[in-house]
């Protein structure tokens, strides 16, 4: 899962990247409003943090023009901005949620996991097709009454399979919700993190379905 962090203050950025990466997002970080702007347009992204206070401009312009273009983009914005006007704006303009700095990493980690589900139409805590089960606050998988953890990167592929059961998911399409930009992707990455899930789940949890990529089967 691909999360883009939308904030100027290094310090808060750092701490936040760092959360994400060990629960199993990759992070990818821009520190104003244009940049981020631009960046928005290659849908490269699950989840967006956003701050309010940008240079270049405004985190409210930035989730405008986000939710003009008919993006639909999960969005929690995280700011120091705790008035009921700047609550009530944000959640107007199309954010998903709104988190009030300071805040506890735990909270926000809960926040996000939410606003995915409901953006993958699983309003539930566990994601499942019926065959397999994955937790996303414990990263277990479970299937045939066994359960495992799942390494971060390996979490990270089911997930992305997990939240669009019957859709196949290119190569491509699942190293860019696994790894960021400054993320180097060994040409069988994918390959090893698949043989890795089928090992520890079984080999019939991901189909490969060839020349296109592989899923898991929709729920019965």
């Amino acid at each position: 899962m691909r999360i883009l962090l939308i904030e100027d203050d290094r310090m808060i950025a750092e701490a936040v990247s760092i959360a994400l990466k060990d629960a199993a997002y990759a992070v990818d970080w821009v520190k104003d409003g244009i940049t981020a702007n631009n960046v928005l347009s290659n849908n490269e992204h699950q989840a967006i943090l956003l701050d309010l206070g940008l240079p270049g401009r405004d985190g409210l312009e930035v989730l405008r023009q986000l939710r003009l273009a008919g993006n639909r983009l999960p969005v929690i914005i995280i700011t120091a901005r705790d008035g009921i006007d700047d609550r009530v704006r944000g959640l107007d303009y199309g954010a998903d949620d709104y988190l009030v700095k300071p805040f506890d990493i735990s909270e926000l980690l809960a926040r996000l996991r939410a606003v995915i589900r409901r953006q993958g139409g699983q309003p539930a805590p566990l994601l499942t097709n019926g065959h397999v089960t994955l937790d996303p606050s414990s990263h277990e998988a479970k299937c045939n009454d066994a359960t495992v953890l799942l390494s971060a990167r390996e979490f990270s592929l089911l997930h992305a399979l997990l939240l669009r059961p019957g859709s196949i998911l290119t190569r491509n399409e699942l190293e860019e919700r696994i790894y960021g930009w400054n993320e180097e992707v060994e040409s069988n990455a994918v390959d090893f993190l698949i043989h890795a899930v089928r090992k520890k789940l079984g080999a019939n949890v991901i189909k490969n379905v060839r020349g296109a990529g592989w899923m898991v089967e929709k729920p019965p």
